[in-house]
C-alpha cells in the first residue's frame, strides 16, 4: 500500500481521486487535505473529462481527524491555533466544488462529518448499499463546516437540515436517497459497473458545455432568472464556439450519435 494519502490516476478521461488512508477510515488529517488540493491542482493539467471521488477500504471519508482534534486539546494550544486544520478541510471543499469539470462521489461506505460535507461539494453522489451519510459533529462538540450549512439546506431544506444535525442521524443509503442525498443508488452487485457507465457517459460528453452547464446550475439558485438567462446566453456563446458543437450538430442531422472530443 502507498503511503500517499491521496491517489490520482487519468484513463480514458476520467480522474480517480481516492481517498488512501483506510485504516484511519479516509479521516481528513491536515495532510490529507492538502494533498486533495493538490491532486485536484494536477487535474486542470491533465486530459481529464470528469473526475471520480472515493475512498479507499470500507468507507469514503469518516469526516476530520479526531486523533487531530484529540491532540489539539491535549496541547491546550489555542483555538485560533487550531483552526488550521479546519481551514485546510475547507479549502479542499471549496477546490472539489469549484472544479470546472463534473465531480462524482461514488459512495462505497460511510460518509461523516465533513466526510459528508465532501460527498455533497461534488456535483452527483453515486451510492451502493453500504453508504451511509451523517451530519454528527455534535457528537465531538462542534458546530458543522466543510460547506455543510451551504450544501445540506439546499438538497433538504433548512428545518431537515437543522433536524440531521442537531440530532446527528446517521442515514442508511434507502433514507439518504429519499431525500436526495445520493443522486443515485445501486445494488451491491452493480454498483462499479453503474458508476463506471454514468462516468463513461460524462466523460464522453461535450466537456465544455457540461463545465458551463455546471457553473450555470451552481449560481442559479442565487440569481434572479435575468441574471441566469444573461449567463445562459454567454455561456452559449462559448459552446457555439466548440468543435463539439459542431460535431454535435452534424451528428444530429445525420442522425448518428456524436463523437465528442472534448473540445
Amino acid at each position: 500500500m502507498t503511503e500517499d494519502a491521496v491517489l490520482l490516476t487519468v484513463e480514458d478521461g476520467v480522474a480517480t481521486v481516492t481517498l488512501n488512508r483506510p485504516d484511519e477510515r479516509n479521516a481528513l488529517a491536515e495532510p490529507t487535505a492538502a494533498r486533495l488540493v493538490e491532486r485536484f491542482d494536477a487535474i486542470a493539467d491533465s486530459d481529464a473529462r470528469c473526475v471520480v471521488v472515493r475512498g479507499a477500504g470500507s468507507a469514503f471519508c469518516a469526516g476530520g481527524d479526531i486523533g487531530a482534534m484529540v491532540e489539539g486539546v491535549a496541547s491546550e494550544a489555542p483555538p485560533a491555533d487550531r483552526m488550521t486544520f479546519v481551514t485546510a478541510i475547507q479549502d479542499a471543499v471549496e477546490t472539489v466544488h469549484d472544479c470546472r469539470l463534473p465531480v462524482v462521489a461514488a459512495i462505497d461506505g460511510p460518509a461523516f462529518g465533513a466526510g459528508a460535507g465532501l460527498a455533497l461539494a461534488c456535483d452527483i453522489q453515486l451510492a451502493s448499499p453500504d453508504a451511509k451519510i451523517g451530519f454528527g459533529f455534535r457528537r465531538v462538540g462542534l458546530a458543522v463546516d466543510s460547506g455543510v450549512s451551504y450544501f445540506l439546506p439546499r438538497v433538504v431544506g433548512p428545518n431537515k437540515a437543522k433536524e440531521l444535525v442537531f440530532t446527528g442521524e446517521l442515514l442508511d443509503a434507502d433514507t439518504a436517497r429519499e431525500l436526495g442525498l445520493f443522486t443515485r443508488l445501486f445494488e451491491a452487485e452493480s454498483f462499479e459497473a453503474g458508476v463506471e457507465n454514468i462516468v463513461a457517459t460524462i466523460a464522453e460528453g461535450p466537456t465544455v458545455a457540461l463545465s458551463q452547464a455546471k457553473q450555470l446550475i451552481d449560481r442559479g439558485a442565487a440569481s434572479t432568472v435575468e441574471e441566469a438567462l444573461d449567463r445562459e446566453a454567454t455561456a452559449q456563446g462559448v459552446a457555439f464556439t466548440t468543435a463539439d458543437h459542431e460535431e454535435g450538430t452534424t451528428a444530429f442531422m445525420a442522425q448518428r450519435e456524436p463523437e465528442f472530443e472534448g473540445r
